[in-house]
């Protein structure tokens, strides 16, 4: 297949490489230049444009049978975000319509669901959430799935939950820093992916996603805030971080959510099995990996 990525950084370059390690001709589009090298290793053609402006797409080669969007925001401001990924989106539509791929993979984002009483969501349930940015990328999926139903475009939408992975995972990168607080009584449910699984997951939906469908792409389990940190501290030997009280103006500006995030749709109808079916795996994998690189020693933790 010729393949498109379309953001090929932390998520797109290790996709594009294990697309190409597959036997596809793979395309990685940045805004900007500077990662060649990396993408000279992987075996990835580079390409340069904006996609918030259609004339620099419109200089690119348009005909790709696989598309995947995982282009993500420099910062977290709602300005950005309807820029990049509302009319990037459109953008985009157009720019392939006139020869569309055979699946375009759109990665979305669980802050589409606002729910905060600790309750089981899964792609049926209500999208209403409470923040500008969350609300931009409601109305962005709601713009692929009308280009799917209108103009036959083959949009498939994934819902990534907090990615982490090598140098990504805020709460384990804050803890490791003495940085971390367990937020009021530490019940708030975390919802996690790693990032090698946001690969895997990306190709199963290329392979077997329903265009017009959407899937959780989100671990076999949510995890308290409280429950991570008492399972972190177990192999670093740390203590748990200080409870410190929620901060309303925080909450009130993330949109902070509390919610069961379910991966069953994605699991029965794409038949993909995780190799970190949850954090545990996961981060024992990360722990081993900073261990070998000596960086767990110079924060004296082993």
């Amino acid at each position: 297949m010729r393949v498109l990525i379309v953001g090929c950084g932390y998520v797109g370059l290790p996709l594009g490489a294990e697309l190409v390690k597959q036997g596809h001709e793979v395309f990685g589009l940045r805004r900007g230049t500077g990662a060649e090298a990396d993408f000279k290793a992987a075996g990835i053609t580079p390409l340069t444009a904006d996609i918030t402006k259609a004339e620099q797409l419109a200089q690119l080669p348009a005909r790709y049978d696989w598309v995947v969007n995982c282009v993500s925001a420099s910062g977290g401001g709602a300005a950005e975000y309807r820029e990049v990924y509302l009319q990037g989106t459109r953008n985009l539509i157009e720019w392939l319509g006139a020869a569309p791929p055979k699946k375009f993979v759109y990665t979305s984002s669980t802050s589409v669901y606002g729910q905060d009483d600790g309750s089981l969501v899964k792609e049926s349930s209500s999208t209403e959430p409470a923040v500008e940015t969350g609300k931009i990328l409601v109305e962005t999926e709601r713009v692929l799935l009308a280009a799917t139903r209108e103009r036959k475009f083959p949009a498939v939408i994934l819902r990534l939950a907090g990615i982490y992975g090598p140098d990504r995972g805020c709460w384990f990168k804050q803890y490791l820093s003495n940085e971390a607080r367990i937020e009021g009584n530490g019940s708030r449910i975390l919802n996690m992916i790693h990032r090698d699984d946001v690969v895997g997951v990306i190709i199963a939906a290329l392979k077997s996603g329903r265009p017009g469908e959407v899937y959780n792409a989100v671990d076999d389990e949510p995890v308290s805030q409280l429950g991570f940190f008492q399972w972190l501290s177990g192999p670093l030997g740390k203590e748990l971080p200080p409870a410190a009280p929620e901060d309303a103006e925080v909450v009130s500006k993330r949109g902070v959510t509390n919610k069961k995030v379910s991966n069953r749709r994605l699991k029965m109808e794409l038949g993909y099995q995780f190799k970190y079916p949850t954090f545990r795996q996961g981060y024992t994998a990360e722990l081993i990996r900073l261990d070998r690189s000596g960086e767990l020693a110079a924060k004296n933790l082993y």
